[in-house]
């Protein structure tokens, strides 16, 4: 080979040099989209971690509407002494015999992480007997001051719809009080007094429907020590007032009819919301009903007015 031929071969290997930059010459960045999407990342980024900084403090802001208050485990504070106590431990979620004990997600505010339940999804029946969610609360924001199921205080049911009253409308019940598909869990005592089970497992034939009056834990007790069986044998478990009852009431028009009436034995547990068979419940928690009174002063009251000290 010669050597013109060898100087060529090195020619045609060799890299091809760039060429050169005209000078004013702009090298161009991202395009306008590519950095629109760059900062739309990075401030996404940034609120994310704002938002779940701030939401560890309970510091985010809600609407209006979506401020109400919850119905709070037993022996809750008032809303603000809970809110401002509550650690978010979840030590209450996880004894709770029904798992009736929810947290609050991120849209609740100040609740953020705070324990609530959904009745109507899963009420408190008070499987436990023991109020092992105040037992297990570390912080008193489920108040270590009450020691039986009829010192909570909840809530207060209401007749909110009684159109749709079953008992209003002089109306029965036979089945299952929500259907074959509800998960929720009930303690029935002729069954099993500490093992509650599938409430869609205990069908009911009533005449006239009663199943909130039936189901209702306090009213349960107090029928129960009127007929000389207190829970346990032990009386300091019986309730001092009824909670709900089934009267006949007149109406101005002259008719009659049966009606659940609450009475001032109510804690609020949300059983009968959970167990009213009508597609919306007709009786529901009212939580804008409780005490102002905190429960420790409310359960003092009590004892005082019963002969203790």
């Amino acid at each position: 080979m010669t050597d013109s031929a060898i100087d060529s071969k090195k020619d045609s290997s060799a890299p091809v040099p760039k060429p050169a930059k005209a000078k004013g010459t702009i090298t161009r960045g991202p395009g306008k989209r590519a950095q629109e999407a760059r900062r739309q990342f990075l401030r996404s980024v940034a609120l994310t971690v704002g938002v779940t900084s701030i939401s560890l403090l309970g510091f985010i802001p809600i609407p209006a509407d979506a401020k109400r208050p919850k119905l709070r485990p037993p022996g809750a504070l008032i809303e603000k002494d809970y809110l401002s106590s509550c650690i978010k431990c979840g030590q209450c979620v996880q004894v709770c015999p029904v798992n009736a004990v929810k947290l609050d997600d991120m849209d609740t505010g100040f609740g953020i992480g705070a324990a609530y339940i959904d009745a109507r999804e899963q009420a408190c029946d008070f499987s436990c007997d023991g109020l092992q969610c105040v037992l297990a609360c570390p912080t008193g924001s489920l108040t270590h001051t009450i020691d039986y199921t009829y010192d909570t205080r909840m809530g207060f049911a209401v007749l909110d719809k009684p159109k749709l009253c079953l008992a209003v409308a002089g109306k029965g019940f036979k089945g299952q009080a929500r259907g074959p598909d509800y998960e929720g869990l009930l303690r029935y005592e002729e069954i099993d007094r500490w093992n509650p089970i599938p409430l869609k497992d205990y069908p009911y034939d009533v005449e006239i429907c009663d199943l909130c009056v039936q189901a209702c834990p306090i009213e349960q007790r107090y029928n129960q020590c009127e007929a000389g069986n207190p829970p346990s044998n032990d009386p300091n478990h019986c309730p001092p007032k009824r909670a709900i009852g089934l009267e006949l009431i007149e109406e101005k028009n002259g008719v009659k009819h049966m009606k659940p009436v609450v009475y001032d034995g109510c804690v609020g547990c949300g059983v009968c919301e959970m167990i009213c068979p009508t597609e919306q419940a007709s009786i529901i928690v009212d939580y804008n009903l409780l005490t102002d009174i905190p429960l420790s002063e409310h359960y003092m009251a009590k004892l005082k007015k019963r002969g203790h000290s």
